[in-house]
């Protein structure tokens, strides 16, 4: 039995998409590799995000999955069967798009339902689909008014529903939230998660915001260089960063020098040791660590403590919710602490620019690296 197309039938049970050391290289006088070996499972009915700086894969990885673009080598599978040659209208997969592509002489309604007319389903079949996505992108009032005076949220809410007509097995995002506003932005983040987990379909999103991938994501690729760093709930991706890439893409970081001895680490700046469980490839010796900003916090005083490590301020910076202050490590690395507000109500003032003082890390908040 030819088992080329298949993959086993416990795993096949648990992922929808199943990228198998994909690579693709486009040819010219500057060969361009832009993916190299990828291999990632995507589970059934989960939010999986593609995230990355511009030009590390990720979009390409998306066109290859959509149809768009053939691998070079590898194989793609959906619900374990080789789908890497199929046609994109011969795959149960949409895609929404940055700029939407919706068809502006037409009413909400009939974009909704253009691409059901254009498989044959019947008129009642198609009418009812479409009422039943006005109602899921809440736009009911709106299924008479031409898509071209619609604002851009609703312009995106009706490519959404549009896409999710046919039911497809999987649904692909290329950042379709660029080109919005920060406040509708955040709006529309939570719309997509709530879409997500009403239709149960798989969604695949790729951006290179990392708060949209913290924000809606049940798990979340790193991507560099045409590789996945790392593959991880956002929990595990902001919290354990496999590397140093992963840990300074994701959220902001403190790399500060350190020296590794079992299970504890000496920062070069002092403070005692700090308990870790560094990655099984890192050797005892010289390693770079991550503190996150939130998990250090400055004081007015002198060292009294273990782990207390004397810092000359350089900036305090007020962004309402929490105060970030920039400061100095006796050993001339520079360190930042974020330190919440309400969390500071009735504590003494912070010392200003200019005045020594303490910082502290949370017990737990160093992480060794792999470089």
């Amino acid at each position: 039995m030819d088992m080329s197309n298949t993959v086993p039938e416990a795993q096949a049970h648990e992922v929808a998409i199943d990228v198998d050391t994909v690579s693709k290289i486009f040819p010219g006088e500057d060969e361009v590799r832009a993916l190299d070996g990828v291999s990632v499972g995507i589970r059934r009915n989960e939010f999986f995000t593609l995230l990355g700086p511009s030009g590390c894969g990720k979009t390409t990885l998306l066109r290859i999955i959509a149809g768009f673009e053939p691998p070079t080598m590898g194989a793609l599978r959906l619900d374990g069967k080789d789908i890497s040659r199929l046609a994109p209208d011969q795959r149960p997969i949409n895609t929404v798009f940055q700029n939407y592509a919706l068809f502006p002489h037409m009413s909400v309604a009939r974009n909704i339902g253009f691409g059901l007319e254009m498989l044959g389903k019947p008129k009642r079949e198609v009418n009812e689909t479409v009422d039943r996505m006005l109602k899921l992108v809440q736009m009911e009032a709106l299924k008479g008014r031409k898509t071209s005076a619609l604002s851009g949220g609703q312009q995106q809410r009706v490519a959404l529903a549009r896409a999710l007509a046919p039911h497809p097995k999987v649904l692909l995002l290329d950042e379709p939230l660029s080109a919005l506003d920060l406040k509708l932005r955040k709006e529309m983040q939570i719309e997509l998660k709530r879409l997500q987990s009403e239709t149960g379909i798989t969604f695949i999103f790729v951006t290179h915001d990392q708060e949209e991938a913290l924000t809606m994501s049940d798990r979340i690729a790193v991507m560099k260089d045409g590789k996945i760093l790392q593959v991880g709930s956002p929990r595990d991706i902001y919290q354990s960063p496999a590397e140093r890439f992963v840990a300074n893409f994701i959220g902001e970081s403190n790399f500060l020098d350190a020296t590794l001895s079992g299970t504890s680490v000496t920062l070069k700046a002092g403070g005692g040791a700090f308990a870790v469980t560094p990655p099984a490839t890192v050797a005892d010796g010289p390693v770079s660590v991550l503190v996150r900003p939130e998990h250090a916090a400055v004081r007015a005083g002198a060292a009294s403590a273990e782990g207390d490590l004397p810092v000359t301020i350089r900036t305090v910076v007020y962004s309402g919710d929490a105060t970030t202050v920039h400061a100095d490590l006796a050993s001339g690395e520079r360190v930042k602490a974020k330190m919440s507000n309400s969390a500071a109500l009735g504590a003494p003032p912070l010392p200003a620019e200019g005045e020594t003082a303490v910082l502290t890390i949370a017990p737990g908040g160093v992480t060794v690296l792999k470089d």
